[in-house]
């Protein structure tokens, strides 16, 4: 493992934009604008989910994570990601930092839905554990409420009206991930996740109490995500970074558990409507050049992505493409 700095992530505080409180919103969307065009990351409090929601949602990953290996099994993950991913099922191959990457030491069970559309993952829910998809499913509301409240903000981080990504992101693409990551002792290009970046417009991590969070700075170093009660990291994805041409970053992070115990993560993705074209957005277009990526909707890149880094995808699929123009680090 490579040598970290602990450096705190800059933190802002939604309370005032959220109670609806004159000036707030452009206030923090200058903030908003700095941190991703200079780090990607920031930890959010003041957000108004519940502590206890959260707190319950990460007691039910510890309860899916607990069956038996054949009971997860019976919800495998299917080609749209909605299931259960076994232990070194991905493999991150959509970063230029780490190329030789070992399979993730981690498991995770996926809740993936086009919110506004039927559908219930699927019918992928673990048998005889009361509780479980009820909480989820509140947990997952939280975050896409969450996720839109925010969207005004970007929009005005970048000079467009309030509502620009309203009809953009009315129907998202979302996702939650209840991720497992053991104690291990890892070895050489062995990691909890390998070194990338996300796909998403924009992620939502509740902290918890057992760190290995580690983001990666412009000058090369590591940092520790420090965890703060209460707060959510929120970061960049690919498909914003690709929509403001490169302007808000998508910054590679890495995950360890050197813990002697489990380590449990619920990161929730937001991505806009599938059918969104992810294109260079107004006042992002460099004078004299072309933009820096191909119009793509959310749903060609999201297929790329899954082709790229799922084991269970590439199989039934064969090798995904590369991807028609470089993909962030």
């Amino acid at each position: 493992m490579s040598t970290t700095v602990a450096t705190n992530l800059p933190v802002l505080d939604i309370a005032p934009y959220m109670a609806g409180e004159a000036g707030a919103a452009e206030r923090l969307a200058a903030e908003l604008r700095e941190i991703n065009e200079t780090i990607g990351f920031m930890t959010i409090i003041g957000h108004g989910v519940p502590a206890e929601l959260t707190a319950a949602t990460f007691e039910q990953a510890a309860r899916f994570h607990a069956l038996p290996t054949d009971d997860k099994l019976a919800v495998k993950v299917n080609l749209q990601m909605q299931g259960y991913l076994p232990m070194r099922g991905s493999t991150t191959r959509t970063s230029t930092l780490s190329t030789n990457n070992k399979p993730n030491e981690n498991e995770a069970f996926f809740i993936k839905r086009v919110v506004g559309e039927p559908g219930d993952n699927d019918g992928r829910w673990p048998a005889d554990l009361p509780g479980f998809r009820e909480v989820a499913l509140q947990y997952y509301d939280a975050m896409d409420d969450l996720a839109q409240k925010l969207m005004p903000l970007y929009a005005l981080a970048l000079g467009l009206p309030a509502d620009y990504f309203a009809d953009k992101c009315d129907k998202p693409l979302t996702g939650l991930r209840l991720t497992h990551y053991p104690p291990v002792a890892y070895g050489s290009d062995q990691y909890g996740i390998a070194p990338h970046s996300d796909s998403s417009f924009i992620t939502l991590l509740a902290q918890n109490k057992v760190p290995g969070l580690q983001v990666k700075t412009r000058d090369g170093s590591w940092i520790d995500a420090e965890v703060i009660e209460n707060s959510f990291v929120v970061n960049t994805g690919d498909v914003l970074h690709r929509w403001t041409n490169g302007r808000f970053l998508s910054t590679p992070h890495r995950a360890f558990n050197t813990a002697p115990t489990a380590r449990y993560a619920i990161p929730f993705f937001f991505h806009p409507n599938p059918d969104t074209l992810i294109d260079c957005l107004p006042g992002c277009e460099v004078a004299g050049e072309a933009p820096r990526y191909p119009a793509m909707t959310t749903e060609e890149y999201m297929a790329w992505f899954r082709g790229r880094n799922y084991d269970h995808v590439r199989k039934e699929k064969g090798e995904a493409p590369e991807q028609p123009a470089a993909a962030a680090e």
